[in-house]
């Protein structure tokens, strides 16, 4: 069974775990490291403030009661924009719509919040996730991401426009 829960700064040691599986599985994946998430980074105090972004919403994908994935909801630049973040899906319970699950749910956070687009950026090689997100109905938006390590290539910043839940 496929359930969502949302956390808070005092679930903070699910989240580390998560986060940090997902760093290590998908480097490729994210803007963040894993070694700027550990040793002096490894922080109670930086989990909970993560955890603690204002209007946000994160939430942990259970399948089968364990501990999946993850994503987040959070209020963008403009009052009408949200943002999608921190999306992954442990590689065991990939296909089986946790990803799926996962967006649905940031895109209903998003309308009830008064958003009109959800906006999300990706690594331009990760082909898996881009495609999960088209089949969500986003596209290009053809803006410069943030620029990756290389210092040449730029993040894929991807939209779609939302409907009333």
């Amino acid at each position: 069974m496929l359930g969502l829960r949302t956390v808070d700064s005092d679930d903070w040691p699910l989240w580390r775990e998560l986060r940090l599986a997902a760093l290590a599985e998908a480097p490729y994946a994210f803007g963040s490291t894993l070694a700027q998430w550990q040793g002096s980074g490894d922080r109670e105090d930086r989990w909970r403030a993560r955890l603690s972004i204002p209007g946000a919403r994160d939430l942990v994908a259970l399948l089968h009661g364990l501990p999946v994935g993850m994503a987040s909801g959070v209020p963008g630049e403009e009052s009408d924009n949200a943002e999608l973040i921190s999306m992954w899906v442990n590689p065991t319970a990939r296909g089986k719509g946790v990803g799926d699950c996962l967006i649905q749910a940031v895109e209903r956070w998003a309308a009830e919040r008064g958003a009109t687009t959800l906006r999300l950026s990706v690594m331009p090689d990760n082909r898996r996730a881009t495609a999960l997100y088209e089949r969500h109905g986003f596209t290009d938006t053809g803006e410069p991401g943030d620029p990756l390590p290389d210092g040449v290539g730029r993040e894929r910043v991807m939209a779609k426009i939302l409907a009333a839940f």
